[in-house]
C-alpha cells in the first residue's frame, strides 16, 4: 500500500494542489497538531478542506493523535532537544497511543497524503508515522511529495 506524504510550507498553493492531484490523491489526513493557524494560509483546516474537495476531489480527516504532543514539539523549536531526541520521544508517543490500532487501514486504500507543515521529510513526523506503522503493518511505501 502506497502512502504519501506532504508538507505546505515553502509551496504556492498552485505547486500544492498540483503536486496532490498529479499523485492521484483522494484522501488527505492531516497530522498536525493544529491546523487553524493563520499562518496555514491555503493550509488553514475549512479553507483546506474546501480547496482539496473543489480542486483536487479529494477528502479531508484531522487526525491529530498521529501528532506530537505539545511539549515534544516546543522542546524542538526552542532547541531544547535534537533531531534524534524528538524522533525517540515521538516513537514513543505512538507505541503508548498505538497507533496501528487507532489508524484504520481502510482509511488509507485509496490514494492518501500525510499532511503537515515541513517542507520536506527529513526533520517531520510525518515521515516517522509512516515509518512507524511499516513497521508494525510491514506492507507500506513511502512517496514523499
Amino acid at each position: 500500500m502506497e502512502i504519501y506524504t506532504i508538507g505546505f510550507t515553502k509551496k504556492s498553493a498552485k505547486e500544492f494542489f498540483g503536486a496532490l492531484k498529479k499523485a492521484g490523491i483522494r484522501r488527505v489526513v492531516d497530522v498536525r497538531l493544529n491546523n487553524t493557524s493563520q499562518l496555514a494560509g491555503f493550509a488553514k483546516r475549512d479553507d483546506l478542506e474546501y480547496f482539496l474537495r473543489e480542486l483536487c476531489g479529494a477528502g479531508y480527516v484531522h487526525e491529530p493523535r498521529l501528532a506530537p504532543t505539545r511539549e515534544i514539539l516546543d522542546d524542538f523549536k526552542k532547541k531544547r532537544i535534537e533531531w534524534e531526541e524528538y524522533e525517540r520521544c515521538f516513537k514513543e508517543v505512538m507505541e503508548e497511543r498505538k497507533i496501528e490500532e487507532i489508524v484504520d487501514r481502510n482509511l488509507l486504500e485509496e490514494p492518501t497524503v500525510l499532511l503537515c507543515s515541513e517542507p520536506a521529510p527529513e526533520h517531520c513526523h510525518r515521515r516517522l508515522v509512516v515509518e512507524y506503522l511499516k513497521e508494525k503493518w510491514g506492507d507500506l511505501e513511502l512517496i514523499h511529495l
